[in-house]
């Protein structure tokens, strides 16, 4: 579908006076360059200055059948017949001809003049390009300035190369090209011609480097951008796309196509109608189009591989209601796109060409894509694209559509457009087109910057009235300007089109209808995002554009003033201009949407931030007529409820807190738990909202997370007989599973809204007052909300931590969440950063209650015991501890510190090398403190060491010790360590009832554990064997009994 809005794209038109009847025309590099019909002469007009004035004029060596310029190189290359045989010749330094009386140099491709170009002169040249077929279309890349020249089965790529004429003095009579990176020539037509050495000028030259071979297609058309290679015949297209080989063995493998069975000799009686097809990307190469690619010959060449992008046949009923004739592809055209972020390499490429009654758009980087199709209302001649129009000619009228290029380019540039941040509407949204400009007998047409250029030739017969019965109803028509007062039939208009930005401003302007007629209108929302892509155009300019003259034309250099700066500031100026639009655009566009269908709604949330609009500015642009339905649109409801939902620093004040209540209380209902919590909600009055909210649960029912609101509501008015009333109607866990549900009925910030529990990065967190409350009241039921947010993924660790910090819980509540931790989480990373805090803790402690200066005395949530049969990481205390554990030493807190980290010691998962070098603080000396150390010592596996420390420390422990820690592959340390330390100690103190005590249970173990020789080998034979005699004779009968 094809929208036709009554705006004006054209501004201006003036004819340019022209002495003969022309032929050709072209244009690029600010001239207009025109072929006299029949003749052998190119006159050249200033495109850039009034009037068009004749800049120069220059001779060609044939009759000039096609014509084309390039940008890059500034050249001019051309089709030209005479005798009866076809040339293709390039034109260089055709500037140098100002003066009509340059020199002009002719040569063949490859063979570079020496003499006077060389030599110092400047002087126009003609390249003379050899071709071994007849040349049919040629085509320049306007991103590096090669030349495309189509044959009938063959398409020859010629890149442009450039050799200094520095180099050229240096070389000798070898012809040896130098291929360098291109860069364009000035593009200013008031250069002029210059009779002194220019050492840095670039002499051109093409060198032929591919030749592919299409001998399935007769070709009409070629066109040559960035890499792609666009050829069609009458009814196909074929788009390529050529890059240099990797692997150069790989380049000289033809392509695997799936080939179509030739018809049978015998059936050139049959009409053979082809059928539709469109292939696109990996699809293109089933196509019937067989390629093939010749080399060059040059072993310095680069190789190339190609694959096919797209393909598309026409069957003749798209062509209904033309001749025969007329039944062929016109207007092939690959267009670069280039953005302020990419000015060498295109942001995007497009593909265009048309049938005379339709046209086809579509996208080629970054996948192929259909992007329109336009429907005629009568038949074209030729069209032509420019960055935010499409310009095409019938026999009478000149017409405009808008194209969708700035969608493309916009995604491509912003990563966030199609997100809850941005939106930019659709590359495939329907096109629209302007009004139309009536002329006589249009013959062709081409576009430099905003300039359009038509060559009008009228028979005399249509000269009186120009044909109409071909036109729509709907299509707005502008009488024809006044023709020349010259009594000849022909004419050379150049049409100046208004800038982007007054087009923009003429569809606002426009839409301005649609608002007080039909404001949820399709077309309105139609027009503003037809608008907002003429916007996006015109930011996306590169500064080469906006100095050729496409900036605002608003925004002027003042006279008499730097004109740097001054060309900066204008520059600065239309910017923020074309920003602020773009924000009344996207608030208008926000305005659509927020009424719009559930599958469209959405949109409202990006267009509204694009717009920078308050929450206040967006209610009021909502708010339900006085006398309309007082209903609300789902897009305006999407956009509060991800409003809400979002962290922001923004309080909202009464009225507006309160008026979203109403807004939610008659929409949405259900949502007003969460619009409840969230932090901009904060002025809320707190009276109105608790009786919302007892509606609420009058009529949906009791829920916990509605509970623990309007606890909450109770909790700010102060009554805290109805706050507790709440609280207590449901047990600890459903208040749980409730914050888990909402968790920014705890927190506000980062990690209290949906999920924050992933990223690198972490916000920063804020309890509510109601978490406050539940710290003074209730911690046991904090501690196990934030356990379970965390492992929800609502919360992250360090923002737990800040939140307990924040409360002045860190040496209390916030060790009683660490401990709950270890007993919730299976995250290994997490139970190890978690055990080396508690562990931390109550080793500082353990050493303020040394110092005196130990914290306020404070009941932990669990303790040592409990902590033990609920949590693995806790171990039982071993046995021998409680040798070594004073009883009524410390204080209570000291103990329970002491217990715990005996504990964890004593448990399978803490790394104790991580805590040793906290341990250092804790001196030996006392009984406890040694008990730590020797855990460590044992953990580590010091047996050996340990068991000389606990005799010198605590030998009544050692018993216990070596029954708990000498098992399994560390039994025999009981005879080769335990025993002789025994042996030694009692014999220095014989009277020591501890240390014989001890001997003689050891002896027990080692007779049980040993054989009767290995047992004789541990007797000392210091004479006190007697006393082992009854030990081996145990051992003995336990051995024969065996």
């Amino acid at each position: 579908m094809v929208h036709v809005y009554n705006c004006h794209p054209f501004k201006s038109q003036q004819i340019v006076q022209v002495e003969q009847e022309p032929g050709l025309v072209c244009c690029g590099g600010g001239a207009l360059f025109v072929v006299a019909t029949g003749g052998c002469k190119v006159e050249v007009y200033n495109l850039e200055k009034e009037g068009c004035p004749l800049f120069c004029r220059f001779a060609t060596m044939g009759t000039v059948k096609s014509i084309q310029h390039s940008k890059i190189g500034d050249y001019l290359v051309t089709i030209e017949e005479k005798n009866n045989a076809t040339y293709l010749r390039a034109y260089t330094n055709w500037r140098y001809q100002a003066e009509e009386k340059g020199r002009v140099g002719v040569r063949l491709l490859g063979h570079l003049l020496g003499g006077a170009s060389v030599w110092g002169g400047v002087q126009m040249e003609i390249i003379e390009i050899p071709m071994s077929e007849r040349p049919i279309a040629v085509s320049c890349c306007p991103v590096t300035g090669d030349l495309l020249v189509g044959c009938e089965k063959t398409v020859v790529l010629f890149t442009l190369s450039r050799q200094n004429q520095q180099n050229l003095q240096n070389q000798s009579q070898q012809s040896v090209q130098n291929s360098l990176p291109n860069s364009q020539q000035s593009c200013n037509p008031s250069q002029g011609p210059t009779s002194v050495s220019h050492p840095n000028l670039s002499i051109l030259d093409f060198e032929r480097s591919v030749i592919l071979h299409l001998p399935k297609m007769s070709l009409k058309q070629v066109a040559l951008c960035g890499g792609y290679v666009a050829v069609n015949a009458e009814l196909e297209v074929l788009v390529l796309k050529l890059e240099a080989a990797s692997d150069p063995a790989a380049a000289e493998e033809p392509l695997e196509t799936s080939k179509s069975a030739e018809p049978p000799q015998d059936q050139d009686d049959f009409l053979l109608i082809p059928r539709h097809q469109e292939l696109l990307e990996s699809k293109a190469k089933d196509c019937d189009i067989l390629v093939t690619m010749e080399k060059t010959g040059l072993e310095d060449q680069a190789q190339y591989q190609f694959s096919y992008i797209l393909f598309r046949r026409f069957s003749p009923e798209f062509f209904q209601g033309c001749r025969v004739e007329e039944m062929q592809i016109h207007s092939l055209q690959l267009y670069p796109l280039f953005t302020s972020n990419s000015l060498e390499d295109p942001t995007c490429v497009f593909c265009f060409f048309s049938l005379p009654t339709a046209g086809y758009l579509y996208s080629l980087k970054g996948g192929v894509e259909l992007l329109s199709a336009y429907q005629y209302p009568e038949k074209v001649l030729q069209a032509v694209m420019s960055d935010h129009l499409l310009h095409v000619i019938t026999k009478n009228a000149l017409q405009c559509f808008t194209v969708r290029c700035s969608a493309v380019a916009a995604r491509m540039e912003d990563p966030y457009i199609d997100t809850t941040m941005k939106a930019c509407p659709p590359s495939t949204l329907e096109v629209c087109a302007l009004r139309i400009q009536l002329f006589i007998g249009l013959r062709s047409v081409c576009v430099y910057n905003q300039r359009v250029i038509l060559l009008s030739a009228a028979d005399t017969e249509t000269q009186q009235e120009p044909e109409r019965r071909c036109l729509s109803r709907k299509w707005t028509i502008s009488s024809p300007k006044e023709t020349s007062t010259v009594g000849h039939g022909w004419n050379l208009y150049v049409v100046d089109t208004v800038h982007p930005f007054t087009l923009y401003q003429e569809m606002v302007e426009y839409s301005c209808r649609y608002v007080q007629t039909t404001p949820q209108s399709h077309s309105l929302r139609h027009l503003l995002s037809e608008a907002h892509l003429l916007l996006r155009a015109c930011l996306l300019q590169t500064p080469e554009q906006k100095q050729s003259g496409q900036g605002d034309p608003a925004v002027s250099s003042k006279p008499g003033s730097n004109g740097a700066v001054d060309k900066n500031s204008a520059t600065q100026a239309n910017r923020q201009e074309l920003e602020e639009a773009l924000r009344q655009n996207s608030a208008q566009l926000g305005d659509c949407f927020s009424r719009a269908s559930q599958k469209d709604c959405h949109l409202a949330l990006p267009y509204y931030k694009m717009s920078g609009l308050t929450v206040a500015e967006v209610i009021s642009r909502n708010r339900p007529p006085p006398e309309g339905p007082s209903s609300y649109g789902l897009g305006f409801l999407f956009y509060l409820k991800l409003h809400l939902l979002e962290e922001t620093e923004q309080h909202l004040t009464q009225e507006e807190a309160d008026e979203i209540i109403y807004i939610f209380s008659q929409s949405e209902p259900f949502l007003l738990v969460s619009v409840c919590a969230s932090p901009c909600m904060i002025n809320c009055s707190a009276t109105r909202t608790l009786q919302i909210l007892q509606r609420l649960e009058d009529t949906a029912g009791v829920s916990v997370p509605l509970t623990i609101i309007m606890a909450a509501m109770a909790l700010r008015l102060g009554k805290q007989q109805d706050y507790t009333e709440l609280m207590e109607r449901h047990a600890e866990m459903q208040l749980v599973y409730g914050f888990i549900e909402e968790p920014r009925l705890l927190l506000h910030g980062g990690g209290g809204g949906g999920g924050g529990g992933g990223g690198g990065q972490h916000s920063q967190v804020h309890p509510t007052s109601l978490a406050r409350q539940l710290a003074n009241t209730q911690p046991g039921l904090l501690v196990a909300a934030m356990v379970a947010l965390h492992e929800n993924c609502k919360v992250q660790l360090e923002q737990a931590d800040f939140v307990f910090k924040e409360l002045g819980c860190e040496n209390t509540l916030l060790v009683d969440f660490w401990e709950a931790m270890l007993m919730a989480s299976s995250q290994d990373a997490v139970i190890q950063e978690l055990l080396f805090r508690v562990a931390s803790v109550y080793i500082d402690r353990l050493t303020n209650s040394i110092n005196g200066s130990g914290a306020p005395k404070y009941k932990s949530l669990k303790g040592a015991d409990d902590l033990i049969t609920s949590c693995s990481h806790y171990g039982a205390l071993y046995p021998w501890l409680t040798v070594l554990n004073p009883t009524h030493s410390t204080t209570s807190e000291h103990q329970e510190a002491l217990h715990k980290l005996q504990s964890l010691l004593c448990g399978p998962s803490l790394s104790v090398g991580s805590i040793v070098p906290l341990l250092e603080r804790l001196s030996g000396e006392t009984l406890w403190g040694f008990s730590l150390h020797l855990l460590c010592a044992t953990r580590r596996g010091q047996y050996e060491s340990s068991i000389e420390q606990l005799l010198d420390r605590c030998p009544q422990a050692i018993i216990a010790y070596a029954n708990h820690q000498l098992q399994d592959k560390y039994m025999t340390l009981w005879w080769q360590k335990l025993l002789p330390e025994l042996c030694k100690r009692t014999r220095a103190a014989a009277d020591n009832g501890i240390l014989l005590g001890a001997l003689k249970e050891t002896l027990v173990v080692v007779a049980m554990e040993t054989s009767p020789a290995e047992f004789l080998e541990l007797i000392p034979d210091d004479g006190t064997a007697s006393y082992f005699l009854p030990h081996l004779l145990t051992c003995s009968q336990r051995h024969l009994m065996a």
